[in-house]
C-alpha cells in the first residue's frame, strides 16, 4: 500500500482519538471555571478569557509552525524541522502508521495539549500580570519552552532517544506549568491586595469538566482503543479518587473542616501526578499514585503558604510537584507487561535514573527560561498590574466588562 492508502486507518481508533481531543479541549474551558470560582468577583473574567485565548492564539501558532517544531522531522535532537509548516505534507489520509490513525487527528489532539499547559500557568499570576504582557508570555513560552521540550520528550528529541517515558505530560504538561508558574511568582512578587474565592460552584463545575476530560487526556493518550487506553482510564480514576480523599482526611488531621475546594484540590492533584504514570503501571499502584499525589501536593501547598510565595491558586504545589511526584513514581512503578519499561521495583535501575533525570530537567528548564522570557517582555511593556488596577479588579481595567452587575 502507498503511505496515502486510506487502509492505513482504523476507523475506530480513529473514532477514539478525535473524541479524546475533543475530551481535552473542554478541559481548557473548565480551567477557566476552576480558576474562575477561586479568584474576586472583579477578576473571574480576566482569568476565564486567559484560557479562552490560549484556545485561539495556541492553535494558530500550532497550525502555522508549532506542530512542525514540536512532532516534525528531528533537528539535532532539540526540535522539529519545519516539514509540516502550515501543516503542509498532511493529507486526510496521511497516517500515523503505528497507530493507524490520520496524522492530521494525532495534529489535533497533541494541539489541546499545547492550549492548556500555559493555560494552566495563569493560575500562578492571576490578578497579577497585564493582559497584553501574558499574550507575548504566551507566544514566547509556547516557542522557547513548550514546543522544545514536547520535541524532547515525545517527538524524537534527546530524551526520546535515551528512553524517558512520559505517557500523558507529566514533564510536557505538568511540570512545564507548574515550574514556569513558580518562576512567574518569584518575577512578579506578591500581590497587595488579596481576594477570597468567590464562586465555588465554578470550582466544583471546573473540576467535573477537567476530571471528565481528563479521561480522553490520558486514556486518549494511548492512540489508540485497547487494553492500552482501558488501563490509562482506570488509572485515572483511581489515583483521582483516592488523592481527593486522603486530601479530606489530610484537612479533618489537621483540624480543619472537610471542604469542597479541598475535595477539587486534591482531586486534581491526583490526576495530575497520574498522567504520566496512566498507561504504564498496574491498577494497584495508581492507588499509591493518587495517596501520594494528595500527600505531596498537600506539604507543597503548606510549605508554598509557610514561605509566603505569591502562587495565587497554588500551580507550582498541585502542577509542578504532580508532575515530577509523577515522572518519579513512573520509575517506581512501571512495568513492562502492562506498556514501556520496568521501573525499580521490578529491576529497572538504569530506567529509575532516567526518569529522576527528566523530572530534574523538566523543572529546572522551566523555570529558567521563563524568568528569562519575563524579564525580556518587561524592557518593552509593563508586566505587573498596578496596585490601583488590582484593589479595583482586573476585569473593568483590562477587558472593560463585569461578569456581575454593580
Amino acid at each position: 500500500m502507498s503511505p496515502t492508502d486510506p487502509g492505513l486507518i482504523n476507523s475506530g481508533n480513529t473514532a477514539f482519538v478525535l473524541l479524546s481531543a475533543a475530551l481535552v479541549m473542554i478541559m481548557t474551558p473548565g480551567l477557566g471555571f476552576f480558576y474562575g470560582g477561586l479568584v474576586g468577583k472583579k477578576n473571574v473574567l480576566t482569568i476565564l478569557m486567559e484560557s479562552f485565548f490560549s484556545l485561539g492564539w495556541t492553535t494558530i501558532i500550532w497550525v502555522l509552525v508549532g506542530f512542525s517544531l514540536a512532532f516534525g522531522p528531528d533537528v539535532g535532537k532539540v526540535i522539529g524541522s519545519l516539514h509540516y509548516a502550515l501543516l503542509m505534507h498532511i493529507h486526510e489520509t496521511t497516517p500515523l502508521v503505528a497507530y493507524k490513525i490520520p496524522l492530521l487527528g494525532y495534529v489535533m489532539f497533541q494541539l489541546m495539549f499545547a492550549i492548556i499547559t500555559p493555560a494552566l500557568i495563569t493560575g500562578a499570576f492571576a490578578n497579577k500580570m497585564k493582559f497584553k504582557a501574558y499574550i507575548a508570555f504566551l507566544t514566547l513560552w509556547l516557542f522557547l519552552v513548550y514546543f522544545p521540550v514536547a520535541h524532547w520528550v515525545w517527538g524524537g528529541g534527546f530524551l526520546h532517544q535515551w528512553g524517558v517515558e512520559d505517557f500523558a505530560g507529566g514533564i510536557v504538561v505538568h511540570e512545564l506549568a507548574g515550574f514556569s508558574a513558580l518562576a512567574t511568582v518569584f518575577f512578579l512578587g506578591p500581590r497587595k491586595y488579596k481576594d477570597k474565592p468567590h464562586n465555588i460552584m465554578f470550582v466544583a463545575l471546573g473540576t467535573a469538566l477537567l476530571w471528565f476530560g481528563w479521561f480522553g487526556f490520558n486514556a486518549g493518550s494511548a492512540l489508540r482503543a485497547g487494553g492500552d487506553a482501558s488501563v490509562a482510564f482506570a488509572n485515572t480514576q483511581i489515583a483521582a479518587a483516592f488523592a481527593a480523599v486522603t486530601w479530606v482526611l489530610l484537612d479533618v488531621a489537621k483540624g480543619k473542616k472537610i471542604s469542597t475546594i479541598g475535595f477539587c484540590t486534591g482531586a486534581i492533584a491526583g490526576l495530575a501526578t497520574v498522567t504520566p504514570t496512566a498507561g504504564y503501571i498496574p491498577p494497584w499502584s495508581a492507588m499509591i499514585v493518587g495517596i501520594v499525589a494528595a500527600l505531596v501536593a498537600y506539604a507543597a501547598v503548606s510549605y508554598r503558604a509557610k514561605k509566603n510565595w505569591d502562587d495565587v491558586l497554588d500551580v507550582w504545589g498541585v502542577h509542578g510537584m504532580g508532575g515530577l511526584t509523577g515522572i518519579i513514581l513512573l520509575g517506581i512503578f512501571g512495568s513492562a507487561k502492562v506498556l514501556g519499561s520496568n521501573g525499580l521495583i521490578y529491576g529497572g535501575y538504569a530506567f529509575f535514573g532516567k526518569e529522576l533525570a527528566a523530572a530534574a530537567i523538566g523543572a529546572a528548564y522551566p523555570f529558567v527560561l521563563t524568568y528569562i522570557i519575563l524579564w525580556i517582555i518587561s524592557r518593552f511593556t509593563e508586566v505587573k498590574v498596578p496596585e490601583e488596577e488590582q484593589k479595583e479588579g482586573l476585569d473593568m481595567f483590562e477587558l472593560g466588562e463585569s461578569a456581575y452587575e454593580p
